[in-house]
């Protein structure tokens, strides 16, 4: 027989293939566990990367810049916009009511904090957040089932939705606010709150904020105003003069990005009394720069875990060539090449590293998900575990490619074997 036909030649290598993934099952497993590992790892690694990035520097928040104390930008935004850090200070209400007025200015709305109920943020502000504010480009804020806004001037409340699944506040419950914005049973103001609304679903930070009436947080018990440079003490029943008061920060929504740039020069560059996070994806952005660092090591550490993945298939089969010289040795004897032998290690290493990359896809899965939540309890931002990304193509083919390349050197050994000295019975 000069030679296998080439449709035999393929049949035989898919067999001996498949014989030896059965023969070696366990050591297959292993191999594939941690080409899973890996491929999940690095498609994990740019996924979180890029959706973090662009959900906490390029998605819609519905205001363009933050104004308040003088101060970090970054603070001023993480406290306002994310609920994460302590206030940097207030302003006077005064200042509130003057970009107000200013005609470049089409929506602003004044927060003030110092409070929370069991972690989450209290944040005081004014009915235009649920009138006038749109937190994407055309939609506002709704409610579920018989919820409203809360009355300005009565102790009403509107709690975000993961408030609500994580509190278990609901319509008509009534809580009492606590001081500070870290929990602790001790700090616990008397006056009580009556949910009167509770969001639906944004998937913005906004999920995890409680609101009530700016007023509110005015005759806090324990709350003292400045606005003026000395204490006052807002008395029941009697109104607060507008001097006396304050505001953590006011959000702002411009009429353009000029009127932005122009607020910026007037009050950063010539002011010294307040400062004006202007845009807030660019103050967003200078935070992910600063700490790239940490992307970066673990891109590092997912391109050596697929290093070892790597290695791991050419250990596995190295490991195997001794056994399978017989079979090498009959196919070569049938009228197979060399070059046929070669190819069927390649093939088995490619097929093990795709197999592997297909079950990364759980993994990422797992990690993603995991993620997510955290981001989401912690922030309020949501990410999509179901976006397309770019590294859930590559990596797959790239992992197949570095199965193939590891599967040279044990391929060589199988190109090299001698067929006399294997088809030798042994005794």
């Amino acid at each position: 027989m000069s030679g296998l036909t080439s449709s035999s030649t393929l049949s035989g290598i898919l067999l001996m293939v498949r014989r030896s993934l059965r023969q070696h099952a366990f050591s297959t497993a292993i191999t594939l566990f941690s080409i899973s590992l890996a491929s999940g790892l690095v498609m994990s690694v740019f996924s979180i990367n890029d959706q973090t990035r662009a959900a906490f520097t390029g998605g819609e928040i519905g205001f363009d810049a933050v104004l308040g104390a003088r101060g970090s930008q970054l603070q001023l935004v993480l406290n306002t916009v994310y609920h994460l850090e302590t206030s940097p200070g207030n302003i006077p209400y005064e200042m509130y009511k003057t970009i107000d007025s200013n005609p470049r200015v089409t929506l602003a709305i004044p927060y003030a904090l110092g409070d929370n109920y069991q972690g989450f943020r209290i944040v005081g502000t004014i009915e235009d957040l649920f009138e006038k504010f749109e937190y994407q480009k055309g939609k506002q804020f709704e409610f579920e089932r018989g919820g409203r806004p809360f009355d300005p001037l009565r102790r009403e409340a509107v709690i975000g939705s993961f408030v609500a699944q994580e509190t278990g506040l609901k319509l008509g419950d009534v809580f009492n606010a606590y001081h500070g914005i870290v929990f602790d049973p001790g700090m616990k103001h008397k006056e009580e709150y009556v949910v009167v609304g509770v969001l639906k679903p944004t998937n913005t930070p906004s999920d995890r904020v409680i609101w009530i009436p700016i007023e509110g947080i005015y005759r806090m018990s324990g709350h003292v105003l400045r606005g003026t440079g000395e204490q006052y003490v807002a008395e029941a029943g009697e109104s607060i003069p507008d001097e006396h008061k304050e505001v953590s920060a006011v959000m702002l929504k411009f009429k353009g990005p000029q009127d932005g740039m122009l607020m910026d020069q007037t009050i950063n560059k010539q002011g010294k009394v307040a400062t004006l996070a202007w845009p807030i994806g660019r103050v967003m952005l200078d935070l992910f720069n600063k700490i790239g660092w940490v992307t970066r090591v673990l891109t590092l550490v997912s391109y050596l875990v697929v290093l070892v993945a790597g290695a791991s298939i050419l250990a596995s089969l190295y490991n195997t060539i001794n056994e399978r010289r017989r079979d090498f040795a009959i196919l070569r004897s049938l009228g197979a090449r060399r070059r046929t032998l070669f190819s069927a290690i390649i093939l088995e290493s490619s097929i093990i590293s795709l197999i592997g990359s297909l079950f990364g896809f759980i993994v990422y899965g797992l990690i993603l998900g995991v993620t997510t939540m955290v981001i989401r309890s912690q922030t309020g931002v949501v990410l999509d575990i179901f976006s397309p990304h770019p590294v859930l193509l590559w990596a797959p083919a790239g992992m197949t490619l570095v199965g193939a390349i590891a599967g040279i050197f044990p391929a060589v050994k199988a190109y090299a074997t001698d067929i006399a000295s294997n088809l030798t019975p042994v005794s």
